[in-house]
């Protein structure tokens, strides 16, 4: 059996773009083990939230909630800071991410890989996914860790781009969403490139349609920022299935057709 580390920028991001894979492994018997880098401090701030701390230590609890849900054996904070978007006020503080030297939190990430013995490490593709500062620094520090720890298997969770647009134009052809009206999914995201990865550069399609409610229930865990008004709430199963139902990943060197369905040889 093998240990994956799942390395994630904040609190919930675990869930929505491998929370399958992680309780698919959990299943098969693998070890997990969740590494989250900031406290998502600023993140949505539901009522009663006061202040960014307080955040940090709603998302704490949330994120022991999900990995009971998914089996998740162990979970690692980096203790960094969340930065916000791109030109957020909290880009400049010193503690964020962002700021941190690579080599700082790859020494620290890679302790963890050793500690845990880890086989194989997820990290996020070139940009971040969409291009949000701490997710591209889980990338340069996912696989700096990797180097230093001597862990070859690295795979960068991503979002197919190209199953993300026919899923809204299967929305519009419905009438659910009118045209227009959707996020575009080819358009600038938070550092002006379009989210995710066309589909001929993916290698790994993960069929996690087994898992789902495991997945949504997780996701729900993190209720101060998955409310009751998100777009996910308001998801019919099916509809849910088809968005939530396969996670992507890139792994460098290897072809991208066929398709793999699975991170463990």
């Amino acid at each position: 059996m093998g240990v994956l580390v799942a390395f994630h920028a904040h609190p919930d991001d675990e869930s929505i773009s491998s929370g399958g894979t992680l309780a698919r492994a959990v299943k098969e018997g693998h070890t997990v083990v969740l590494v989250v880098a900031t406290g998502g401090e600023h993140g949505q701030r539901p009522p009663g939230v006061d202040d960014a701390e307080a955040l940090a230590e709603l998302r704490r609890r949330e994120t022991q909630e999900s990995c009971a849900v998914l089996g998740i054996q162990h979970l690692e904070w980096l203790g960094y800071h969340d930065s916000g978007m791109t030109g957020w006020p909290q880009n400049s503080d010193k503690r964020a991410f962002m700021n941190v030297s690579v080599e700082e939190a790859a020494e620290q990430l890679a302790a963890i890989l050793k500690k845990y013995g880890a086989t194989v490490l997820t990290t996020y593709d070139w940009h971040g996914n969409y291009g949000h500062p701490d997710h591209i620094s889980v990338h340069k520090v996912g696989y700096r860790a990797a180097e230093i720890a001597a862990v070859s298997e690295v795979y960068e969770a991503t979002m197919n781009r190209d199953s993300f647009r026919r899923l809204q134009e299967m929305a519009r052809g419905s009438g659910e969403v009118a045209e227009g009206e959707e996020f575009d999914v080819d358009g600038p995201a938070d550092d002006g490139n379009p989210m995710g990865m066309p589909e001929n550069e993916l290698t790994h399609r993960i069929d996690v349609s087994s898992y789902l409610e495991q997945k949504r229930e997780s996701l729900f865990k993190h209720a101060s920022q998955i409310t009751d008004s998100s777009f996910v709430s308001k998801m019919p199963p099916e509809v849910f299935a088809i968005a939530f139902g396969t996670e992507w990943f890139l792994k460098r060197g290897v072809p991208t057709e066929p398709k793999q369905d699975w991170i463990f040889s």
